[in-house]
């Protein structure tokens, strides 16, 4: 990947990631496209540290999560253990992914195609998703709808987003500005943290922005079905104001 598209280290703390990120919304769609069967096999790409992963597997579903990042899936693997689960965690890159088995869900959450930067990267990972889908099987997908005036608005100056404790006792506080670069279609996020009431440091969240129509056409070019196009979590129609696109396919 492009080393001049960055996600900074301090984003991937696994304390700091879990603190922020306690929002449901998305769990409650994923476990309404969950598989009647329960022995159904399910694949999360971009597990993180496991908030959907855990959640879905306490439902009694055989399920394993794919990531990126080692201090994530350590994480991950460390709440698995504590709610008394035995969750087949795997680092790797979804790009290259191979596991020898197929699936009857997979799906890629929050926001993380995101960080496919390069349309061959995404393609690559669109190859790997079906690979490892079963015939008739459903992958699900969500990201952000581009809003190129939010943008705008917050190239100005730094917008606190976000202030919390972590599970560590950490006192959290992060600052965000951005710019768009409309070549690459990268959105160049920066994160200022702040920690215990002292300026920790800058942290890059680089963000490749896909565009409704343009996205459409991807999934269906890499052999995908899109059998709905919901624009939230509540399967709202997808339309002008949607934050989110999100995915039902084939």
């Amino acid at each position: 990947m492009n080393s001049n598209y960055k996600v900074g280290d301090l984003i991937y703390d696994a304390n700091i990631y879990d603190g922020m990120n306690t929002h449901i919304d998305d769990l409650l769609f994923y476990k309404r496209w969950l598989p009647k069967n329960k022995d159904a096999c399910i694949l999360e790409l971009c597990c993180g540290t496991g908030r959907l992963t855990i959640p879905i597997a306490q439902e009694g579903y055989d399920i394993s999560g794919v990531d990126y990042t080692a201090s994530m899936l350590e994480q991950a693997k460390v709440k698995a253990a504590g709610a008394g689960l035995e969750i087949e965690f795997i680092e790797a890159d979804i790009r290259t992914l191979d596991l020898q088995k197929k699936y009857d869900l997979v799906f890629i959450p929050f926001n993380s195609i995101h960080h496919l930067y390069q349309n061959e990267d995404l393609f690559k990972a669109l190859r790997a998703v079906k690979n490892h889908l079963k015939a008739g099987g459903i992958f699900l997908l969500d990201c952000f709808n581009p809003n190129i005036q939010y943008i705008v608005e917050h190239e100005k100056e730094p917008i606190e987003i976000a202030e919390y404790t972590t599970k560590d006792g950490r006192e959290v506080l992060i600052k965000q500005i951005m710019r768009y670069e409309s070549k690459t279609q990268i959105n160049r996020i920066e994160w200022h943290y702040f920690i215990n009431s002292e300026f920790d440091s800058v942290q890059n969240l680089d963000m490749r922005l896909f565009f409704p129509q343009e996205l459409d056409s991807y999934l269906e070019w890499n052999g995908f079905e899109i059998l709905h196009k919901f624009g939230s979590f509540e399967e709202e129609a997808f339309c002008d104001h949607s934050e989110k696109q999100i995915f039902v396919c084939q």
